[in-house]
C-alpha cells in the first residue's frame, strides 16, 4: 500500500469458520489509559482470536442468508508493537492463554512468540487440543471437525495474519482512520 496514509486504514476482520469454532484475524491500534509499566503508549499490529461460532436458523427460504454468531472468546495473541518502536521489532507481542468471559487474563510473553511470530502462530493453531488445555477449556467444547479444520488451515490463517502485518507496517504509525490524539484508542474489529 506504497502512498497509503494510516489515516486512510479502516480495521479490516477475516473470520475463519470450522464447527463450534472459528478464527478472527483483525488489525488493531490502541491507547491503553491506565497502562502497566513498559506498556505505555500506542500499540499497533495484528489481534487473533480463536471464537466460539453459532450458525442460526434460516429466515427465510433455503436460499435465504443464514445468521452466524461470533461468540466469547477461548484464546488470544496479539501480534503488537510500540507505535514508536522499530517495525518488526514485536517488542509488545504476547498472547492471553485464559479468557474469562469477554475478559482476557494476564499478558504472556514469550521470547518465542516475539522472535518467530508467524511459525509459533502456526504451531498453536495446529494443536487445537494443546490450546485448549492450556486456555482451560474442555475438550468437549469442540468437535474433531474443528481439530482437524483448524490444522489443515492453519498454513492459511497463518499467511493472512502476515499479509495483515504487511499493511499495518505499510500504513506507518500513525493512529488509523477516525482516531484522534488521545489518552484511549481502540480501533478494531476484536
Amino acid at each position: 500500500m506504497p502512498g497509503t496514509s494510516a489515516k486512510d486504514v479502516v480495521p479490516v476482520l477475516y473470520l475463519f469458520g470450522f464447527d463450534r469454532i472459528g478464527v478472527a484475524v483483525s488489525d488493531i491500534y490502541f491507547v491503553d489509559p491506565n497502562p502497566l509499566e513498559g506498556q505505555e503508549g500506542a500499540e499497533r499490529g495484528v489481534r487473533l482470536e480463536l471464537r466460539r461460532l453459532a450458525p442460526g436458523e434460516l429466515k427465510g427460504s433455503i436460499y435465504s442468508a443464514r445468521p452466524i454468531t461470533v461468540e466469547r472468546p477461548i484464546w488470544r495473541v496479539d501480534l503488537l508493537e510500540s507505535v514508536t518502536g522499530t517495525p518488526g521489532s514485536f517488542d509488545r507481542t504476547h498472547h492471553h492463554p485464559g479468557v474469562k468471559g469477554w475478559e482476557p487474563g494476564r499478558r504472556v510473553f514469550d521470547e518465542r512468540l516475539s522472535a518467530e511470530p508467524l511459525e509459533w502462530l502456526g504451531e498453536r493453531l495446529a494443536d487445537l487440543e494443546g490450546v485448549l488445555k492450556e486456555s482451560g477449556v474442555a475438550r468437549d467444547e469442540v468437535t474433531d471437525a474443528d481439530v482437524t479444520g483448524l490444522r489443515e488451515r492453519a498454513p492459511e490463517i497463518v499467511e493472512t495474519v502476515g499479509r495483515l502485518l504487511g499493511s499495518v507496517r505499510a500504513a506507518g504509525p500513525g493512529a488509523p482512520a477516525g482516531a484522534e490524539p488521545a489518552t484511549s484508542v481502540r480501533a478494531s474489529w476484536l
